[in-house]
């Protein structure tokens, strides 16, 4: 696989819109490996409280995740973007092993490699207990988000 992922920058408008819905189409394969692609090979993260460098920690970090939430859907938006670097609020909604429900809230600082491979993210992330019948991501997990389902902005999140 190349280690090329356009939309390479500096973003434009359009092309920043698109690397952020090819994260979360990524994300919501639930994909380790697909995923840690995305991220250049010395890539660092802040996730909540957790440190994480390479790939290699990355795909570890995200089997760990999945194992813990189950039903897992994702939408991403743009909140702003400059040359390499991209802003992204998001929202999921997920269950845990005991079947609470939760909706996590949160943002993201991305920046970006000539090579359209991310690495640095900085990830703060809010959880909030949801009853089942207040979701709101309901779509086929093995597919991406449809283009008809609401972003968050218009869901109001």
């Amino acid at each position: 696989m190349s280690d090329r992922r356009p939309p390479l920058p500096p973003f434009s408008f359009e092309t920043a819109v698109q690397k952020v819905r090819a994260a979360e189409d990524a994300w919501n394969s639930r994909d380790p490996a697909r995923v840690a692609l995305a991220y250049s090979p010395d890539s660092t993260w802040r996730n909540r409280s957790s440190f994480i460098k390479g790939r290699a920690q990355i795909e570890a970090f995200l089997v760990a995740k999945w194992q813990q939430e189950h039903e897992y859907r994702l939408i991403k938006e743009l909140w702003a973007f400059t040359g390499d670097r991209l802003a992204v609020r998001f929202a999921y909604e997920w269950r845990n092993n005991a079947g609470q429900w939760f909706r996590s809230y949160g943002n993201e600082n991305w920046a970006f490699d000539a090579n359209g491979l991310m690495h640095t993210r900085h990830a703060s992330i809010n959880d909030v207990p949801i009853k089942e019948a207040q979701r709101l991501f309901f779509w086929d997990r093995a597919s991406p988000r449809p283009a008809e389902h609401p972003s968050l902005s218009e869901l109001g999140l």
